[in-house]
Parts: C-alpha cells; sequence; structure tokens
C-alpha cells in the first residue's frame, strides 16, 4: 500500500503540533474534551485541533460547531471537523492525519481528560528521546457515579486486565503500546496509515509496525490522563466481547501484534467448557480415573480462580467494603464475555478470510 501520508499534504502554513481525535456520538464528552484542550499549556497558535465524525447522530457536532464559532475571530482555524464516511477509528486517523499541518500528531479519545501539560509533556519527551517514533503516557481509568467507579477499579487491577502497564501503574520506559500516542509525522509517510481492515485493535497495530522496523515506543511517567470508562454491566461486557473477539482477527491479520494476556480469557473459558466434556466423555465410555481426573481438574481451577476473584475484589475495593460484592461478579463476567469474543472470533475467522485479503494492507517497512 502507498502511503497516503506524503510531503504534500502538509500545507504551506505549517503549525507544531496536530491533534486528532475520532468521534461518534460524543454528546456528554465533547464540550469537556475542548474545555480540556482549551486548559494546554502549550502555545494554541502552534496548535491546530482536528475532530473527525464518523456520522454522529446526538448533538455532537453542533455543539462543536458552536466551538468552531466561538473561535473563528480569534483563532481562526484552530479547530476543524472533518466527515469520516467509513466511520471506524483507523479511517478517522487517516483523514485527520492525512489533513494535518503539523510536525506531531497527538491522537486523543474524547472520553478522556488530559492535564493542562499533557501536550506540552508529550512533545517534550518525544524530543528527548530521538530514538523513539512515539510517545506515551499512563492513563487512570475513572468512572462516572458509584457503578463506574467500580467498573474503573476492575479495569485498573492486573487481574482483569493482565499486565498492562499504562493502565495498571507500572514503570516507564520502552514498551510494545501505549494509550493514543503522539508520534512523529514522519513515521506515517515512511511506514503508512492504520490497518483500515482493524475495527479494533488499530493502535496496537501501527506500534507493532513501528517496532517492527526498528523503531521504539517510549512510556513516560511524566505524561499522564485520565480516561472515562464505560459506566454500566451491559456497555463494559459488551466492550470486552468486541475486544476479545478482534484480538483474535487482529492476530491473524498481523501476527505478533498481540499479547498473550490478550487470549487468557479464551484459554480460561475453554477450560470450562472442556473439562465439563471430558467428564462427560469419560463416563459414557466408563472410564472412571478420567471423571476423577477431570472434575479434579475443574474444582481445582474453579477453587483457585475464586480465590483470585476474591483477593484481587479486596484488593481492589482498597478499603471500600461496599464495592467488593460488585467486583466479585466484575471479574468474572468480564473474563468470560472477553473469552466469548474471542470464541466468536475463533468462529468467525474463516468468514473473515474470504471477506479480506491479507495482502490488500502491505504499508512498507
Amino acid at each position: 500500500m502507498k502511503s497516503e501520508f506524503t510531503d504534500a499534504a502538509v500545507r504551506r502554513e505549517e503549525v507544531t503540533v496536530s491533534v486528532v481525535m475520532p468521534i461518534y456520538n460524543e454528546s456528554g464528552y465533547i464540550d469537556a474534551a475542548v474545555d480540556s484542550l482549551l486548559a494546554q499549556d502549550y502555545p494554541r497558535h502552534e496548535m491546530e485541533w482536528i475532530f473527525v465524525d464518523g456520522g454522529s447522530d446526538d448533538d455532537t457536532r453542533e455543539q462543536l460547531w458552536a466551538q468552531i464559532d466561538r473561535f473563528k475571530r480569534t483563532d481562526p482555524g484552530l479547530i476543524r471537523l472533518l466527515n469520516n464516511p467509513k466511520r471506524t477509528v483507523p479511517y478517522a486517523m487517516n483523514i485527520g492525519i492525512g489533513a494535518a499541518r503539523g510536525r506531531y500528531i497527538v491522537r486523543l479519545d474524547a472520553h478522556a481528560h488530559y492535564p493542562s501539560n499533557y501536550i506540552s509533556a508529550c512533545i517534550a519527551e518525544l524530543e528527548a528521546h530521538p530514538e523513539a517514533d512515539n510517545v506515551g503516557g499512563f492513563a487512570e481509568t475513572r468512572g462516572r457515579g458509584e457503578r463506574g467507579e467500580t467498573i474503573a477499579l476492575m479495569l485498573a487491577s492486573p487481574f482483569g486486565v493482565g499486565n498492562s502497564q499504562f493502565r495498571t501503574g507500572g514503570s516507564g520506559g520502552y514498551v510494545d503500546t501505549v494509550p493514543f500516542g503522539t508520534f512523529r509525522r514522519s513515521v506515517f509517510r515512511e511506514l503508512g496509515g492504520y490497518d483500515t481492515r482493524l475495527t479494533r485493535n488499530q493502535d496496537n497495530e501501527m506500534n507493532y509496525r513501528i517496532r517492527a522496523a526498528g523503531r521504539k515506543i517510549w512510556l513516560s511517567d511524566r505524561i499522564r490522563l485520565t480516561y472515562w470508562c464505560r459506566d454500566t454491566i451491559r456497555g463494559i461486557n459488551r466492550m470486552a466481547r468486541q475486544n476479545g473477539r478482534w484480538n483474535v482477527i487482529t492476530m491473524w491479520l498481523c501476527p505478533g501484534s498481540m499479547g498473550l494476556r490478550h487470549f487468557v480469557p479464551l484459554a480460561f473459558l475453554l477450560s470450562l467448557l472442556l473439562l465439563p466434556l471430558g467428564v462427560l466423555v469419560s463416563g459414557l465410555v466408563g472410564w472412571g480415573f478420567g471423571v476423577k481426573l477431570f472434575l479434579g481438574m475443574l474444582g481445582l481451577e474453579l477453587a483457585l480462580y475464586l480465590l483470585l476473584d476474591l483477593v484481587a475484589s479486596i484488593k481492589a475495593a482498597d478499603g471500600e467494603w461496599r464495592r467488593v460484592p460488585l467486583l466479585l461478579l466484575l471479574f468474572p463476567s468480564f473474563h468470560l464475555n472477553y473469552g466469548w469474543g474471542s470464541l466468536r472470533g475463533l468462529v468467525e475467522l474463516r468468514r473473515f478470510k474470504r471477506n479480506v485479503n491479507k495482502a490488500d494492507y502491505a504499508p512498507p517497512l
């Protein structure tokens, strides 16, 4: 695939930073996202904020047009609203980057709050690490309301999401991926844009391609943001199923871009399905030892999981005992839905292979 991001795309009136934010039905978040950008200490005349809308049917666009009108005299061109007819995030990013004028691309999300030094810290870290083509920081997951806050605690727990360093408070350094990310624009001209086949995991794939090209990704403890998670059990379980499904598809399309931790829920779900099947088959063929073996393995696994669930829930609650009952339910619900999504992805993979040619997207390295 020939890169869309050529030097011709950089207009004469260059700026230093182009913020690109994919949006879709962000009515409850978009004004706060703009306020977060307005509070940045990075010089405003050196920035542009590009919002790429995937066809919102709420009042997201109206809110943005009001913001554009607000600044049309004092900061004309500061806020730009572009359309994304394909609707998904990788198309939005490619549209935004293609229209960007900045030397640096800051990929942001509307479901987040950014401290006033966020952009300046990102640019400073990128300039301080010339060997890195992407830098990012730590995301503190927060929720709205009692239930949302409890869901956020689950998502910040290593038992909930594995060893995701930027979520669980690991240490900075060179890593496989970072949330959102601040890039040198040159990386898109040299490596191509986001993989438009991926409805999810496009950031993982982009970062994998950067690493495969011999470049590096830097996670800095100087960079912090707050991410607003889904605040309903239905919503977080739906997200888990979608993530699980796309992990399988992404692994097939881009081998090596996903880590082992992404498939632990699938292994857990398969064990819960296969061990009882082993008990049933052993009983039907009269293999008493097999019945005892599979029952023992199943009982041991469930006992260990429930123990870990209890310990992780108490630790995540951090003294707020009222949250423990919901956490005890959230962890297994999230894991099983995640595993179910991956199982669905395996079942659908054959159909997906027929519809998507693996060779259709081959950005130059």
